[in-house]
């Protein structure tokens, strides 16, 4: 049986807000404050950041600090296959998005012979390449890296030099060319996307559970069709991104807030019945921005509460 290992990420280097590398702290105060000992109950690593690197000059707007980037995700990666491979499960807590690149070539190069499928709970798709992006943050893009996908049918970018050489070495990180297939990718909650990303997820074929359907639906039914959608593939890697619940209900402490999203008590439920298939290898935890929160420490507290509960499923199932 394996041991549940805590991998704090604190980088929020690949957003466009600072704030993201404090969600974590936020999160072990909601704990505290909470009287609950769940961060003295499991081993944990610290990942080393580049944050210092928010001050550099941003030498291209493409993909800001990617050079930093991919040096962080590496460094997750390294780790995630660590302790996959010393029988940790990696319980990832992380500050921006970027890091789902580092926890999927971690995975696969622990891995490289299994076929790994991907549940994005989140409200943006992370699909922009460096040639699509209009906002530059590599927040946005770590499927496109994942997908070694750089959907150039929608290019507006120029994307040369370092930043070419960075990205092209980012999308080989851990593993050589394609870590996920599309058909491999299932999103959840995703609301806010761009002209680019949603000519991708038409072309690639990407499952997408929209709030509305799962509501209208029924959450089991649609989780249930995503896990026979998923059941050729050997593990699965879990995404959780704050801003899949609705801001208006939870919490703006996200850096890029969206109305409309679940409630903690569907993303509990999604995430359990994941677990539950025993093909989770890795889940994570991503965007908690304490410094936009104007609800006191509201977001974190609601990401506990599902971190905290999705944990006790968990350890009935690794």
């Amino acid at each position: 049986m394996s041991t549940i290992k805590i991998v704090k990420n604190r980088s929020d280097i690949g957003a466009g807000t600072r704030g993201s590398d404090m969600g974590i702290d936020a999160i072990e105060i909601a704990a505290i404050n909470g009287k609950n000992d769940y961060f003295n109950r499991f081993d944990f690593e610290d990942v080393k950041t580049e944050n210092e690197s928010i001050y550099n000059k941003v030498n291209n707007s493409f993909a800001k600090r990617i050079e930093h980037v991919f040096y962080q995700c590496s460094r997750l990666a390294d780790s995630v296959k660590r302790n996959l491979e010393e029988d940790h499960f990696p319980l990832v807590l992380s500050g921006d998005h970027s890091s789902g690149l580092g926890s999927i070539s971690g995975i696969k190069a622990a891995y490289p012979d299994k076929r790994l499928g991907v549940v994005w709970i989140d409200a943006h798709a992370d699909l922009h390449s460096p040639y699509t992006s209009p906002s530059g943050n590599i927040h946005g893009m770590p499927l496109a890296a994942a997908l070694d996908d750089d959907n150039l049918d929608c290019q507006i970018n120029e994307v040369i030099g370092e930043t070419e050489k960075y990205w092209n070495a980012m999308k080989n990180i851990g593993h050589s060319s394609a870590k996920i297939q599309a058909d491999d990718l299932v999103f959840f909650g995703v609301r806010d996307t761009e002209e680019p990303e949603d000519k991708q997820i038409e072309k690639l074929g990407i499952r997408n559970y929209m709030v509305n359907e799962i509501r209208y639906r029924g959450l089991e039914a649609c989780v249930n069709e995503a896990i026979e959608r998923l059941s050729v593939c050997d593990i699965i890697y879990v995404s959780f991104d704050v801003d899949s619940m609705d801001c208006d209900l939870i919490s703006y402490g996200t850096g890029t807030p969206v109305p409309k999203g679940f409630d903690q008590y569907e993303v509990i439920e999604i995430i359990n019945r994941l677990i539950e298939t025993k093909k989770v290898a890795c889940l994570e935890f991503v965007e908690v921005n304490p410094l936009l929160d104007t609800k006191g420490n509201k977001m974190a507290e609601t990401a506990f509460e599902v971190l905290d509960a999705v944990t006790k499923t968990l350890e009935k199932n690794i």
